[in-house]
């Protein structure tokens, strides 16, 4: 029922009741949420997914981690980068520390296939599992994984000119990416996180229209991910949020310094209140 969601403690209630939402959520801002990318145990950024492209940001994640939260989020979003592309995890040390590190939750990413897997990672305190390419290549599976692990299991849909990537963004799944989001219609996710790939890293803003049409039609809440550069940007995802998308991550424009952590709280919260 796109449209219905709205956020930002939306996490704490959707993962008590993930069915239980419309009365209560309309009093919620929309999340900002900073995103921390692992590549080689380091946090890192790439431009369009390419792992030959990595900028270093900080040797300790954890601290940044412990950054983001003493400037007010309210959750992170991790992605193992090398998990992403071997189909394993790999960061496994680095997301210990992390999730150890700050008492917000933490949304993974990144190799991530199998009930063991996510249930390691929930025992290392990880909040939410995020899963990209199995979602693509096994659907079925993966709403097996959706009702054994409830309000534990988003779908992560990377997408090229609408058009699903996997394994790490270095293939082609072949389907739209709402024909993927439709086929969970049946067995939602706890949310979406929806990323144009050609506008990651790439400091040239959000791909609006194409976040609003997969929206419209998805079966869950959705995050909007790539390219978000500037407070304006911030101001024009903020729009959506009557569709559905209830979520921002901001990733390089955090770590360059175009768009300040506590201003898009700040603005995402007044937005919310007019």
């Amino acid at each position: 029922m796109p449209g219905a969601y709205k956020s930002s403690s939306f996490f704490a209630i959707i993962f008590q009741n993930p069915y239980k939402l419309i009365s209560t959520i309309k009093a919620f801002a929309m999340i900002i949420i900073p995103a921390i990318d692992l590549k080689d145990g380091k946090c890192v950024r790439l431009r369009k997914g390419q792992m030959d492209s990595s900028t270093i940001f900080n040797e300790d994640p954890a601290a940044q981690a412990r950054t983001w939260e003493d400037m007010g989020a309210l959750r992170i979003h991790v992605v193992d980068l090398d998990g992403s592309v071997g189909g394993r995890p790999v960061n496994l040390p680095t997301v210990k520390e992390i999730a150890s590190a700050v008492k917000i939750p933490v949304q993974l990413g990144g190799g991530i296939r199998a009930a063991d897997t996510i249930r390691m990672y929930i025992d290392l305190g990880v909040n939410t599992a995020i899963l990209g390419t199995v979602a693509a290549r096994d659907p079925e599976k993966v709403k097996g994984l959706i009702s054994e692990f409830p309000a534990r299991v988003a779908i992560g849909i990377d997408a090229r000119s609408g058009i699903v990537a996997v394994e790490g963004w270095t293939e082609s799944a072949g389907l739209r990416a709402t024909d993927l989001a439709a086929q969970f219609a049946d067995c939602p996710p706890v949310a979406f996180i929806y990323t144009d790939i050609d506008r990651d890293g790439m400091m040239r803003g959000p791909n609006i229209k194409a976040t609003e049409d997969f929206a419209r039609s998805a079966p869950a809440p959705v995050i909007l991910s790539g390219g978000v550069t500037t407070l304006a940007d911030v101001e024009r995802a903020l729009a959506l949020e009557n569709l559905g998308v209830m979520g921002i991550i901001i990733g390089r424009a955090l770590y360059e310094g175009s768009i300040d952590l506590r201003e898009a709280i700040t603005l995402a919260g007044s937005e919310n209140a007019r």
